[in-house]
């Protein structure tokens, strides 16, 4: 009797989980390309964590809270590391709708993705989008950088102020130059000449 129900048990999971089933989703790993050399053998163990995580998403889920491992159904698994699966109802005999599963997924992705030590790369499932990181706080607070931008922005203003008043001071400098030295040689000429007249217009003198 025992072995019936265990073969009738067996039968009904076999005929919800199958590829491109309703309500079933691919998933594929990428052990050796995530971890190289350090990559763990994907064996029974894993699997049962996976179905613990995916367990543990669900139970998150609004009206999923009796959701246990037991209900996570994995089939077709290769030995290059993929599988379908799907989480079952057992009170009514069907699978969850895959809009539930998928948002549990979605919305606990990264505790999924450490578990396993991968990302949303190595760790895919194919017919859920992959989730954007979180914002991660700056190490700086944002005023200190605000703060250092526009302070930076008025030493350099500034600075070119300070040059400006500067290159003025000594075109001003220099033109003054200019002009007392145009001056100075302008009373020169004119000294000059009023010798020279002064020299041809005085009276001889009778020996």
């Amino acid at each position: 009797m025992l072995w019936l129900l265990f073969f009738l048990v067996t039968a009904i999971h076999a005929e919800l989980c199958q590829p491109d089933a309703e309500n079933a989703f691919k998933v594929r790993l990428s052990l050796r390309t995530a971890l190289g050399d350090k990559a763990y053998a994907w064996d029974t163990n894993e699997e049962y964590l996976f179905k613990a995580m995916v367990a543990f998403s669900m139970r998150r889920v609004p009206n999923r809270e009796a959701t246990e491992i037991s209900h996570v159904l994995l089939c077709n698994v290769t030995q290059r590391v993929s599988f379908w699966f799907v989480v079952t109802d057992p009170s009514r005999n069907h699978t969850l709708p895959a809009v539930e599963v998928q948002s549990a997924i979605r919305m606990n992705r990264n505790r999924i993705n450490n578990a396993f030590f991968l990302n949303d790369q190595t760790l895919e499932f194919l017919r859920i989008p992959s989730t954007l990181a979180p914002p991660t706080d700056p190490s700086v607070p944002i005023w200190i950088i605000i703060f250092g931008v526009v302070f930076c922005i008025v030493i350099v203003a500034t600075m070119l102020l300070i040059l400006s008043g500067i290159r003025q001071r000594r075109r001003s400098a220099s033109l003054e130059f200019l002009q007392i030295s145009g001056t100075r040689e302008s009373l020169t000429s004119l000294g000059a000449s009023c010798l020279t007249s002064c020299l041809h217009g005085a009276p001889t003198s009778n020996l």
